[in-house]
């Protein structure tokens, strides 16, 4: 803190020479600016410059109290008096900050206001908040203490300048007193500053402010002493006088120094010196008064703070010096008393003797030594003791003559023989010339034995003949054994111990005492039995007498009081009852108490308080009576003597509880219930017996106690008569008939509520019947319980059934009544209603056999779903005569939904020619029916040609003519007609077609057909006959004549030379390749023709070919199904080329399989010579491809990738299965490898050598073995020769014009040996991190075939959070067969590194294994508990022994790969419960593979409840050591109070690559501290038997609840007569608030029982593990009426 607004300097002459000057003041004001920074935490004022302490301007800041400008002369100041008003101005630095820290520094801070309603209402659940304003409280208070700071400092520092200026101006007058006028014009310089002397030094320092000290150098001078007035020489000492009378403690120097006198005196004077201690001690020879004086070794002498150091040691020499000089030996009478040779008085050590004798008869001897302490020889004599115990030999002197010199000794021997065990005293007296004796007491103790038995031994209460023992333990608490005789005290003192020591008990009646003689030694214990048996009911008291070997004798006090069993009933639930004038009770009842009428098995119950009026526990039982009726006169009692009791079984009344144990002078509370279970009048009488009461003994027999037996029998102590009613349930229905108005649907449910009253004594169970024959009537709610004068609202539910009117009687059965409730109802309902939205249906004119078909809808009006049938009328089959109807009903039947439409079709079937007029019927369950009207009217079509001959003219052979006739319609009815073949004898060697060949013609339609006539002989001598037939009635014929003419054929075929068919040298697999080839016809006759690959050919016939057409991928399957990789097929194969006619046609090359192709198109034009045409292809592709990517097409060349995602770092290896396809009719054999590819890698082309095949056959393990064809060339050359010759093929004779090399293309079979290959280079062959199994695997034509690609990731640094993986996998196909390598002359195929691998890129990801934590709270995974939330609602039952306070920690997986791991976490925490709905997904497999690990996979989160469990073993670790806590366990204890143990640990997430996470885990247990007000409690001196009571304070200074006890020591606790009790013992104390701790008040109470000193402890222990609280109590009591308290008198 760094005040401002004050500053003093020093003056330019003070810096330059480093004198102490005259200071200058002036008071500067501070400027206010208009600021935004408001409240308690930030003046309103600027701030002015903080200044060093080696800065000479003095700073102080006034924020509130204006500065106090004190009038300066000026003269004195002429200069420095002047202000500077911009200095603060130049030290606004605002903007800057306004402009650095923006909206922080000018927002509104927290006024004072709103911090102390922060400060009073805290108190919440949320920490973050309690944190704040603690803080913000802490602020307060030091914003507070600085400013009471701040305001101290500147009243001193003006109090200072006040009074400085104030000693300045006295010493500027009195020097213008002495200088006179002419002062002003001498010039001289300002007084010396006086600030330096006024102003606390040591305050301005410790608030960092600049003092006159850190600018003022020169040492502080020495200010002497003022001399006084000279004394006159007459009344100085003189030596005489020093030496005989003078008490000066100058007395023993000759010499005076005087400056030393003054420093002395002013040492033993100053009044700032603090207060000495002085001793007096009395010399008994000169009777002279000595004085010394002993100071305290702290403190120091006035004089070194005012001594400089040279000066000191300076004064020491000389004061050494002069005590050389007067060191002379002196007469011992001259020494101070207290010095070593000095003279006293004779005084003799006074020794007190104190022997404890542990036996008899035994001598011990003791020395006393007296010593002349005087400066004379003195005489002794020494007085023996008077006590024949005591002896006292002959003295020892250092000379003759009994006289001891000075300092001498003299020694005398005492013997002590004591003849009891008691204690002895007795005195010597010793006589020298001093005026008084010595006087020596002599003591001989034998500490006594000690018994804890108290003064007073109550017995209790017994009843009387009953015998009662009481056992005590009596301790020997005492140093010395002991032996005790107990013994009536009318008989002490006996003749002699033998008649009063017996064997048993020691009688007094009714006491008795056992054992009577008893020996114990130092902490020895035994039982002390003491036996009372009352024969009369009063208080009883006897006192006996113990006597102690040591002759001592203490009397004790046995009481006791008999008593008589009296029980009473204090009262009942409502009162007792009385009996009526003439109502029947029991003779022997005292009460009678009678229970309101109830209804069957309801119960009620009433409470009976019953008083033990004894102080004797009393065991009980009940049982009920059946009553004891007798008949009675008026004023009559019965005879008890004969009443007989019997139990009653069939009682409806209960007790609770039945039997247990009646506190003495106790009420105890009893429950008797009424429960009847038939209606009838109940009666009984319940009795109270007391068990093992004894029997009272007869006065006229003396009762021993030793021999006596108590008789003992239950008595019946108390008879209660009880009268209980029952009555019938009383209910009432509102309203008892519910009568439905108007018409209701059937299915309907119909809501009616009403109400049941129940008017009985209690509640009943009722249950509803249910209706369900023809109507559903019901209840809700179906069942219940209805309390008494209660109601209960229903709703009834009817559902009607049947149309119609419905009645009945609903039954409701109350549980125990016979009797139900009835609840008559009516209603009457209704069934659906359905309309047909046509009145009629007229199907009108239709053909004979034809069906007609009409639609209409049914519509349901009501709301009701209705079902509904419909059929031709019975009536009108019968009319007709007919059995089944031609109408066809969809549907015929069904259901409506309430205002429902459903269409009905309806279909006619004519079998004849009629005109039908009909009815349909609907019938509708539980409803009304309709009938809808149908007409129809059925006839037949007719019809002919208008012309019946034709005439050709001309016609050509196999060219059609053609001629036109006109068909006509007779009717209105639809006709339909269609062409047969022709007839005739020569209808063979000709054909006709009509066109259309079929169709239909409408009411009187007139339709013209094109007829064409084909001849195909020169000559026809019968014309044929061509038909017409009709559907309904026979054929018309038409007769035609023809004259053919023939015209001769022209051969236009051609060679074709050159021709080639070339499908391309880089066809891609299963692609598509069409080359069309044109046929031009140059006659007028049409020719068929074929065309037909000779090789490469389809065997599919036509007709499958039209069925393959429709899917292309089944038609190209078709034409590869011969397996030879190729097919050529030409659209149109095969067909017709007509006359004059130019036909292009298209051959297309289908491949699926990859090689060089030849072959030749055959091509055959009717009669002609075939004609070859060569084709020629070459296809390049892999045709394996992936089951997932499936096939790809020749515009698909995407590589396919391999994903295995992303991984975690070090994982397990991640193998993936991939299924490989071969379409091809061949088996390849796939040789993989796999290749790692490398980023800015600058390698262009790899060079490849090998020697032999570049992948051979392998084994199992990967040993090369040697390949066999599996088809020699013989057999190709076989299969060549086998093609089978047939009109579509050529044989091998039509051949026979070609040369072998045109045939047989031979294949280089020539094997090479060594190869070498360049390819670009695009990465390095590895296995690692992806592999392939097998490496080396067969792919069977047409099937499929499974490799492994297997991805283990790699181990990352851990500066690397991400890697890539990239690879790629090829598979080099080849071919084992000779067939597949090659065919001569057709097919040449090329393997391994000749042909495109298969490429498969691969792809994964590698990253660290990490989870991404969050928490309920900012703060971290911290708990906040305290110990107190062990303690349950009700403590009495104990603490609980666990409390748990769970958090949520929500774990997600950011990362692209499935992470497995675990949650590691010891005790205190524990992870209580995971959410496995949402997180966890893995199979049982998975699980028992990963060692029960939890998994969540990538962009997944888990739920994990973390749960810290306070328990009573945590509490434990609060008291031990720092040194013994346990790893992450500490005890904190803070300023205000509380205590806390601080628990931390980490929770360890472990993944499955053995790498951990982990998460800070801390938790706060808060702990309860208690603390007493005070340590010890004396009630000093109290009256015997009056309580004195003192209040001590519990406080709690923790913000924990403590559950404490306080418990007084075990020996109070075992004390009969109570002396100190506590109240309460134990209680609840509250967490302390605010500042202030909670506090529960003890009172302590005290009261004394004998004139002893008593003391005890009291332990105040916490259940949470509290440190215990003892608290010191004692206590003292006296007869002494003095110190009886009035005011509790």
């Amino acid at each position: 803190m760094v005040p401002s607004g004050l500053g003093i300097y020093e003056s330019q002459r003070e810096r330059e020479t480093h004198t102490p000057q005259q200071p200058i003041y002036c008071a500067w004001t501070p400027h206010p600016i208009q600021s935004s920074r408001r409240g308690p935490l930030y003046p309103t004022w600027r701030d002015p410059p903080i200044l060093s302490r080696k800065t000479p301007l003095y700073t102080h800041s006034l924020s509130d109290m204006p500065l106090l400008d004190l009038p300066v002369n000026p003269t004195s100041v002429p200069l420095l008096t002047i202000s500077h008003p911009n200095f603060f101005t130049l030290q606004d630095i605002s903007h800057l900050l306004t402009s650095v820290f923006k909206s922080t520094y000018t927002a509104d801070v927290i006024g004072m206001d709103t911090g102390t309603n922060l400060i009073k209402s805290r108190g919440g659940d949320n920490l973050y908040h309690e944190k704040f304003v603690e803080e913000l409280q802490k602020i307060h208070t030091e914003y507070n203490h600085r400013l009471t700071e701040v305001d101290m400092v500147e009243k001193h520092i003006i109090q200072a300048r006040a009074r400085a200026t104030a000693a300045e101006e006295r010493a500027l007058n009195m020097l213008k007193v002495d200088v006179g006028e002419d002062f002003h014009n001498i010039g001289l310089p300002p007084v010396k500053s006086s600030f330096r002397w006024c102003v606390d030094n040591d305050l301005l320092k410790k608030h960092n402010l600049i003092c006159p000290e850190d600018y003022i150098t020169d040492r502080i001078p020495i200010t002497k002493a003022p001399k006084g007035n000279k004394e006159p020489d007459y009344i100085k000492e003189t030596f005489s006088f020093k030496q005989h009378i003078s008490t000066s403690p100058r007395d023993q120097k000759h010499t005076e120094i005087p400056h030393l006198r003054k420093t002395l005196d002013s040492i033993l004077y100053n009044p700032s010196t603090p207060p000495k201690l002085l001793y007096l001690t009395l010399n008994f020879a000169s009777h002279s008064l000595f004085v010394s004086k002993k100071s305290s070794s702290s403190h120091k002498s006035a004089w070194k703070n005012n001594m400089y150091k040279a000066d000191r040691e300076q004064d020491r020499i000389y004061l050494a010096r002069l005590e050389n000089r007067h060191n002379y030996l002196k007469n011992p009478r001259f020494f101070p008393p207290n010095t070593l040779n000095g003279g006293k008085s004779l005084i003799f050590h006074q020794k007190k003797v104190d022997r404890m004798i542990t036996g008899r008869k035994v001598a011990f001897d003791m020395t006393i030594e007296l010593q002349n302490m005087t400066s004379v020889c003195r005489h002794v004599r020494v007085i023996p003791p008077s006590t024949s115990a005591f002896a006292i030999g002959l003295g020892k002197f250092p000379g003759e003559g009994g006289i001891v010199a000075p300092g001498m000794t003299c020694q005398y021997t005492i013997q002590f023989i004591p003849e009891y065990l008691a204690d002895y005293e007795d005195y010597i007296l010793v006589e020298t010339q001093a005026p008084y004796s010595l006087l020596i007491p002599i003591e001989a103790r034998r500490p006594p034995p000690v018994l804890t038995l108290p003064r007073i031994i109550d017995c209790g209460s017994c009843l009387v003949g009953g015998v009662k023992m009481t056992e005590l333990v009596c301790r020997n608490e005492g140093s010395s054994n002991g032996k005790f005789c107990i013994m009536p005290k009318k008989v002490w003192p006996p003749p002699n111990f033998r008649a009063v020591a017996t064997i048993g008990f020691v009688e007094q009646g009714p006491f008795g005492i056992r054992p009577a003689v008893f020996e114990l030694g130092p902490d020895q214990a035994m039982l002390l039995e003491v036996m009372f048996s009352p024969s009369s009911p009063e208080n009883l008291k006897q006192t006996f007498t113990i006597v102690c070997d040591n002759c001592q004798i203490n009397d004790i006090t046995v009481t006791g009081s008999g008593q008589l069993i009296a029980l009473e009933l204090l009262s009942v639930t409502g009162g007792e009852s009385h009996p009526a004038r003439g109502e029947p009770t029991d003779i022997a009842a005292q009460h009678l108490i009678r229970f309101d009428p109830q209804n069957p098995h309801a119960t009620t119950e009433k409470k009976l308080l019953i008083r033990n009026s004894t102080h004797v526990e009393l065991p009980f039982y009940w049982q009920i009576m059946k009553p004891n009726l007798q008949p009675l006169m008026p004023e009559e009692t019965g005879d008890l003597a004969k009443v007989k009791y019997h139990l009653d079984v069939e009682s409806a009344f209960s007790l609770n509880p039945n039997l247990g144990i009646l506190q003495p002078h106790t009420d105890h509370e009893f429950i008797l219930t009424y429960a009847p279970q038939e209606l009838k009048d109940y009666h009984s009488v319940i009795q109270i017996v007391l068990r093992d009461i004894p029997e009272p003994p007869s006065s006229e027999k003396q009762v021993m106690l030793v021999n006596s037996e108590s008789k003992t029998d239950d008595v019946i102590a108390l008879e209660i008569e009880v009268k209980g009613s029952t009555e019938p349930f009383q209910l009432l229905l509102e309203p008892y008939v519910i009568i439905i108005p108007g018409e209701n649907f059937i299915g309907v449910n119909v809501k009616k509520a009403f109400k049941m009253w129940n008017n009985s004594k209690s509640s009943i169970k009722y249950t509803w019947g249910k209706i369900s024959v023809r109507d559903i009537v019901e209840v809700e709610p179906h069942t219940g319980v209805l309390d008494a004068s209660e109601f209960c609202e229903f709703e009834l539910n009817f559902t009607g059934g049947k149309p119609g009117y419905a009645s009945h009687n609903l039954h409701c059965k109350i549980e125990h009544s016979v009797e139900p409730v009835v609840l008559h109802v009516e209603a009457a309902f209704k069934g659906p209603a359905l309309s047909i939205d046509v009145p009629s249906l007229h199907l009108g004119l239709i053909k004979l056999g034809q069906n007609v078909l009409s639609t209409f809808e049914i519509q349901n009006l009501s709301q009701l779903p209705a079902w509904w049938r419909m059929q031709e009328s019975q009536a009108c089959l019968a009319e007709r005569n007919e059995d089944a109807s031609p109408f066809t009903i969809q549907p015929s039947d069904g259901e409506l939904p309430p205002l429902g439409k459903c269409s009905v079709s309806v279909l006619f079937r004519s079998l004849l020619c009629q005109r039908l007029q009909t009815v349909l019927e609907l019938d509708v369950e539980n409803g009304e029916g309709s009938h809808l009207p149908v007409f129809v009217e059925v006839q037949t079509p007719q019809a002919c040609l208008m012309s019946s001959h034709l005439v050709f003219s001309e016609i050509y052979i196999g060219v059609p003519a053609q001629a036109t006739v006109k068909l006509f319609n007779q009717t209105l009815l639809p006709a339909k007609y269609f062409w047969e073949e022709l007839i005739g004898s020569q209808s063979a060697f000709c054909s006709a077609t009509v066109s259309p060949t079929s169709g239909t013609l409408g009411p009187h339609e007139e339709k013209e057909l094109c007829i064409e006539l084909t001849a195909n002989i020169m000559e026809i001598s019968t014309l044929p006959k061509l038909f017409l037939c009709y559907e309904e009635r026979g054929v018309l014929v038409l007769i035609s004549e023809v004259t053919f003419i023939f015209s001769d054929e022209k051969q236009m075929l051609q060679s074709p030379q050159d021709l080639l068919l070339d499908f391309g040298s880089e066809v891609a697999l299963k692609s598509i390749v069409t080359r069309q080839l044109i046929l031009t016809n140059h006659t007028g006759i049409d020719a068929p023709f074929t065309l037909e690959a000779e090789y490469f050919s389809s065997f599919v016939p036509f007709s499958n070919l039209l069925k393959y057409s429709s899917v292309l991928s089944a038609f190209v399957l078709a034409l590869l199904s011969h397996g030879r990789g190729v097919a050529f097929h030409a659209q149109p194969s095969t067909g017709t080329l007509k006359a004059f006619q130019q036909l292009t046609i298209e051959i297309t090359a289908y491949n699926n399989m990859w090689g060089e192709y030849h072959d030749d198109l055959i091509c055959r034009v009717g009669d002609l010579q075939p004609t070859l045409i060569p084709m020629q292809m070459t296809v390049k592709g892999c045709p394996i491809f992936l089951q997932m990517t499936g096939p790809q097409t020749e515009h698909q060349t995407k590589i396919p990738i391999i994903r295995f995602g992303a991984h975690v770092s070090g994982g397990d290896t991640v193998s993936r299965c991939i299924r490989l396809n071969n379409p091809t009719p061949c088996d390849i054999r796939m040789d993989w490898k796999t290749y790692n590819q490398e980023k800015d890698n600058e390698k262009l082309v790899d060079l490849l050598l090998f020697y032999g095949p570049h992948f051979p056959i392998k084994d199992v393990d990967e040993n090369e073995i040697e390949s066999n064809a599996s088809t020699s060339e013989t057999e190709i050359l076989l299969h060549w020769d086998k093609i089978p010759s047939s009109p579509d093929t050529i044989s091998p004779g039509s051949l026979e014009g070609r040369s072998d090399s045109e045939v047989w293309r031979p294949v280089n079979n020539q094997k090479k040996i060594i190869s070498v290959l360049i390819q670009a280079h695009e990465g390095f062959p590895s296995d690692y991190p992806y592999c392939i199994t097998p490496t080396q695997i067969v792919v069977p034509a047409g099937s499929s075939a499974s490799i492994h690609i297997s991805f283990t990731p790699l181990t990352l640094p851990k500066l690397i959070n991400k890697i890539e993986c990239e690879g790629y996998a090829l598979g080099f196909m080849s071919l084992d067969s000779k067939l597949a390598q090659g065919i001569p002359g057709k097919v040449t195929r090329s393997d391994g590194y000749g042909v495109a691998p298969l490429r498969m890129d691969l792809q994964a990801f590698v990253k660290p294994a990490l989870l991404t934590v969050e928490m309920d709270h900012d703060g971290g995974m911290v708990f906040h508990s305290r110990a107190s939330d062990l303690i349950p609602d009700q403590p009495l039952s104990g603490v609980l022994t666990e409390s748990v306070i769970t958090h949520n920690l929500k774990l997600t997986n950011s990362t692209e790969a499935p992470l497995h791991f675990r949650i590691l976490l010891s005790v205190p925490f524990a992870v209580s419960s995971i959410d496995p709905n949402r997180s966890l997904k893995t199979s049982h497999h998975d699980r028992e593979e990963q060692g029960k690990q939890l998994l969540l996979h990538p962009q997944q989160n888990m739920l994990v409840k973390v749960s810290f469990h306070t328990t009573l073993e945590l509490l434990t670790y609060q008291n031990l050591p720092a040194d013994q806590l346990l790893s992450g366990i500490k005890v904190l204890q803070f300023e205000n109070g509380d205590r806390k143990m601080e628990f931390s640990q980490n929770l360890v997430i472990e993944y499955s690559n053995r790498t951990t996470q982990l998460v800070p885990v801390t938790a706060y247990l808060t702990v309860p501290l208690l603390e007493l007000s005070c340590e010890t409690v004396d009630f000093e001196t109290c009256f015997v038997n009056q309580t004195r009571t003192e209040d001590v304070f519990l406080l709690n200074r923790s913000r924990c609840r403590s559950y404490w006890t306080a418990l007084l020591d075990q020996q109070e606790q075992h004390n009969n007569m109570e002396v100190f009790s506590i109240c309460p013992t134990h209680g609840i104390l509250e967490a302390h608030e605010a500042s202030l701790p909670t506090k529960a008040t003890l009172k302590i109470s005290f009261t004394a029982r004998s004139n002893v000193e008593y003391e005890t402890t009291v332990t105040v222990f916490g259940m949470l593990g509290e440190k215990p609280c003892k608290l010191q109590i004692r206590g003292r009591g006296s007869y002494d009426e003095k110190y009886e308290d009035l005011r509790l008198i």
